[in-house]
């Protein structure tokens, strides 16, 4: 039986199992061992993972970024793809080509879905505007594992996290604050004003903030340059001129960071005011080096989808489901455990700076 063929069986099943729970009926009926197997992996709710079930090959994974034509992604991307060759499986990317269309996730995820893709690794726009898409991507027997930005815990069967959150959040704060000597204004120059990510590391800066040893500083504003360079460009010049005694600005997407670099390398605000955040090594290399900037931090993005991709495979293979505690190995990663509303995270940002950025090529 053709790999195609088999999908077609599975979602004919899919239908007809969800018809027959509908009247409260329950059958049996003749499947293969790989549509058994499937079917138990696509179902977080049913609880049966085996983590010595053996891994399944020949899957087709559909990684659905924020944004096609954005390095990070791309890095990410080439992570995931890389690791489902080895793992004797198939990549495909889709996606928009804005960094801020979250209608056009929507459709992209609904055509995967009618491509009869296993599994999406999507990085979501908005925690809820992709939730009926992904849960009728589920429902179409089709594993769904969100990455870098997530949706809602029951939208998808798991989330693979850059690092914890407040990890994230909190480590931004004390870079900063070392660099302006725990004392100005300071803002935030963020993604898109829906993201996800981007809002709970925020959440976690002010509660940083609400220290005592940072009560000498002051957040004057959060900005939205919806990761477009153009835009966060505008928005730092913008902030510097209503905020004339700002000390400081951290800015938490590869996008605004490297387009924040770029206005203060070549404004008089050079080297006076402190600018961190998360950047790639390639992106901010020179800032570093002409004394823009002096530490910002990031996790590799590659490892990040290279994770997201093997998450999906544990998930199609029945290894694991999403549920707390549940563990599972990915390759020469390691062996990852599943936390809190099947979040797992990819392990402690890297602090870069003048001494150590070029070890990194990314």
């Amino acid at each position: 039986m053709s790999h195609a063929s088999t999908r077609a069986r599975r979602l004919t099943i899919a239908v007809s199992v969800t018809a027959a729970l509908a009247l409260g009926a329950t059958a049996c009926g003749g499947t293969t061992k790989d549509d058994a197997a499937k079917e138990g992996a696509g179902n977080a709710a049913a609880g049966k993972a085996d983590p010595n079930a053996a891994t399944k090959k020949g899957l087709t994974v559909g990684f659905l970024p924020k944004q096609v034509n954005n390095p990070y992604f791309t890095s990410a991307d080439k992570g995931g793809e890389k690791a489902l060759k080895e793992l004797g499986s198939d990549y495909k990317e889709v996606g928009p080509s804005s960094g801020t269309d979250t209608s056009g996730q929507v459709s992209y995820v609904n055509t995967l879905t009618q491509q009869q893709v296993d599994a999406i690794a999507v990085s979501a726009q908005d925690p809820g505007a992709l939730c009926t898409a992904l849960k009728q991507a589920m429902n179409n027997d089709i594993s769904v594992v969100t990455y870098d930005s997530d949706t809602k815990p029951e939208c998808r069967n798991a989330f693979v996290s850059q690092a914890s959150g407040e990890d994230l959040g909190r480590t931004e704060v004390q870079l900063l604050a070392e660099q302006i000597g725990y004392k100005g204004e300071i803002a935030i120059l963020s993604a898109a004003q829906t993201a996800t990510n981007q809002n709970a590391w925020i959440d976690y800066m002010k509660e940083e903030l609400k220290d005592p040893k940072y009560k000498d500083i002051k957040l004057v504003k959060v900005a939205y340059g919806d990761d477009d360079a153009q835009k966060s460009f505008q928005q730092t010049q913008g902030l510097l001129q209503e905020y004339p005694n700002l000390k400081g600005i951290i800015s938490p997407t590869t996008v605004g960071i490297k387009a924040a670099a770029q206005y203060l390398s070549g404004s008089k605000y050079k080297g006076k005011v402190r600018l961190t955040g998360l950047g790639t090594p390639n992106d901010m290399r020179k800032y570093v080096k002409n004394g823009t900037v002096e530490a910002f931090e990031l996790w590799d993005p590659a490892k990040l989808g290279e994770l997201a991709a093997r998450t999906a495979v544990a998930l199609e293979s029945g290894q694991i489901t999403g549920k707390e505690g549940e563990t599972f190995k990915a390759g020469a990663m390691g062996e990852f455990t599943i936390g809190k509303d099947g979040v797992i995270s990819l392990g402690k940002p890297t602090v870069f700076n003048a001494e150590n950025i070029d070890q990194y090529n990314f």
